[in-house]
This record gives C-alpha cells, structure tokens and sequence, in this order.
C-alpha cells in the first residue's frame, strides 16, 4: 500500500492517517509527498529529497517535488509494485495551488502501471459553489496550471479526481471515498473538520480565501509576504508609499465593485525571500466578508493599484518559475497573457474578469458531471 499525504491528512481529532492504517496493521510500503514534502517544512519551490523526515520510520518515501520537472511525477517503479495507492491531502480549492496537480500526475503514472487510486476526499475550504477566472491556453500548461481549470474551480480533490478521468482523459482506476454529510456551499470552519496548515505560507483559512488572486503577487517584484506572519495579506516593496498605495487599492476596489476586503497602509519587515531584511512599504488585506469577497478580482486590483502607485519600478517577474523560464511567471500563473496584457494596457479588472465570463459559463457543464455533493 502507497499514500501520498502530508499534515492534512488527518481526522476530526488530529489522528494522521499514517498512524491510523499502522494502527489497523495495513502494510503501508511506502509514502508519496507533493510539494513542501510529507511534514509541509520547505518553503515554495524548494526541492525535497526521497527519504525526507521521520514521519514513518523505516517506510520509503519519495518525493514528488524535486529540483527537476521530472522529479514532479513519480518513477513507474514507485507505483508498479503497489496493490493500491491512496491520496490523502487538503487542496485549497485553486488551480496554482501545485496538490491537485500532483493528484493528476499519480494519476497519469498509475494509468500505466495499472495501479488503483483511492482518493480519501476532503471538502473544498473556501465553498466547493464559486468559480472564478479564465481557462488554460495552449502554450502556457505548467505546474501551476497543469489542467484545463479556471483560478477558482470550486471542486474537491475527488471531483478533480472525477474530472481529470471523465474530462482531461487520464484512465487510470480510481475509487473516490466521499464525504459524508458535506453542503458544498459551507467553508472549511463550518464542518467538524480541522483546519490543518497545508504547506509553510498558508496559515488560516482566510489565507485561502484570498490566495486564488492574491497568489498573482507570486508574478511581480512585489513582497507577498512571505518571510511574514500573514503571507498573501501583506503586499508592498521598499520603494511603495504604504497611504498611497492603500489609496489606490480602495479606489481600485471602490471602481470594480469589489466587496468585502478592506485595505490598512502598513511597514512590514520580510526574513526571507523577495526583499529580505528591507523595511516594505504597503497594505494589508483585510477580509470583511468573505462570501461577498471575490478573490481573483481583489488580485487584479491590488495589481493594477501596485502598477499605477509606481509604474517605473514595478516589475514582471522573469526568474525561472516552477521550472519554466518562458512564459514569465504571470503568464503562467493566469494561464495565458491576458492579464498581463490587459494591465499593462489600462483593461480595468472588472473589465478582465467579465471577458473571462462566457469561457467560465462554457466549462460549467464539464464541471458539474463531476460533481459527487
């Protein structure tokens, strides 16, 4: 028996699921763990060895995010000699956030070696109800945009599971363990579920509230916080007026008709990564009501108020990305060039999102058959 996992992968008391197959006396062989590895200690992109940590002394584990794009499936081998591998982590319910492709990826792998899939299914956190965002384009498939989703699927990972065998063709046998009891229109602290932190910068659930625009961040020279205790809430960069910024947020916001998140100037001091040990000037996000909230937009504003607060020194990221140089970051992360372009020539975001609408209304149909609540 395999199990991808990692510290999601726990009951209503805390009990992880390693424990509780070890404690039925199941022959767990070996583990699988997706990005952050099975203890969800590394940082983003940071590779993680086979054999990492001592969560299960003496079961092989392999790592299912490395240094090399290759490195993110796992090797035939792994999967061959398994009777079954189950799959037992908390997604986030968006496209960038790397598990769910992970999920696809095992799955590809276990298709050819013929190996079962069992996905122990966990409700979306954020409402498995909105959508939000564009589709994939030719060209700009990646890690963070692995299959055709849109930035806020609104799905579980045994509807992904679903999806990416009845939708993007992978047939590999997969068994879906729903949840019982589960209102897809209720969020992660409104069940008798725990709150479990997936990987280093996603600490609350409000941080997944915001993450499915607020990750876009990840695109720019911008801090978005980490190296901070409120990742994805802090935005800014030495050179950024925390008052005028926050101006420009509001009126950014106020102009979309974009609810529910409020804007606070502030100093925040990052301890690692993008712009390490500079006091930064920006805003804080503060979410007010976080069903009026819509995340992906609240990304585009803060974009477009970060770009008009100093247009000279607001950058595109161009460093290597989740293993990709081209296309940037951005184009990447919104899976085509739209967004950025469309900044970058004055499209309002609400302007953006609503061109994004009849793609979104398209794929609907493909998502409600995978639908399993």
């Amino acid at each position: 028996m395999g199990l991808c996992c990692n510290p999601t992968a726990v009951d209503r008391t805390y009990i992880h699921a390693i424990d509780l197959l070890q404690s039925k006396g199941l022959p767990l062989k070996r583990l699988f763990g997706p990005e952050h590895g099975i203890s969800a200690t590394a940082q983003d992109m940071i590779g993680v060895t086979d054999g990492d940590g001592g969560v299960a002394p003496g079961v092989e584990t392999v790592s299912l995010y490395g240094d090399t794009v290759q490195s993110l499936r796992p090797p035939a081998s792994a999967l061959a000699d398994l009777d079954v591998l189950l799959f037992d982590v908390q997604d986030i319910g968006s496209r960038y956030y790397t598990f769910q492709a992970t999920l696809g990826y095992l799955m590809e792998v276990a298709a050819t070696t013929g190996t079962p899939v069992v996905v122990l299914d966990r409700p979306n956190p954020i409402n498995g109800v909105a959508i939000e965002g564009n589709l994939i384009r030719k060209g700009y498939e990646s890690f963070v945009s692995a299959y055709n989703l849109p930035n806020r699927h609104g799905m579980t990972m045994g509807e992904l599971a679903a999806y990416f065998r009845r939708v993007v063709g992978i047939q590999a046998n997969v068994e879906i363990i729903r949840c019982e009891g589960w209102d897809r229109a209720t969020w992660l602290d409104q069940t008798p579920l725990p709150w479990v932190i997936p990987s280093p910068n996603m600490p609350t659930l409000e941080t997944a509230a915001i993450y499915p625009g607020m990750c876009l961040i990840e695109g720019t020279n911008l801090s978005e916080g980490r190296g901070t205790t409120r990742p994805f809430h802090f935005v800014g960069a030495p050179w950024l007026r925390p008052g005028r910024f926050a101006e420009l947020c509001r009126k950014g916001a106020f102009d979309a008709g974009l609810e529910g998140v409020a804007f606070r100037p502030i100093e925040f001091f990052p301890q690692f990564q993008k712009h390490a040990k500079k006091t930064c000037g920006g805003v804080e996000i503060h979410v007010t009501d976080r069903d009026a909230m819509e995340p992906l937009l609240l990304g585009l504003v803060v974009l477009e108020a970060a770009r008009r607060a100093d247009p000279e020194r607001f950058a595109w990221r161009t460093e290597i990305y989740e293993f990709v140089k081209e296309p940037i970051a951005i184009d990447l992360l919104c899976g085509s060039a739209e967004a950025r372009l469309g900044i970058e020539a004055g499209v309002s975001p609400r302007e953006l999102v609503n061109g994004w609408l009849p793609e979104l209304e398209e794929w609907r149909p493909l998502r409600e058959a995978c639908l399993l609540y």
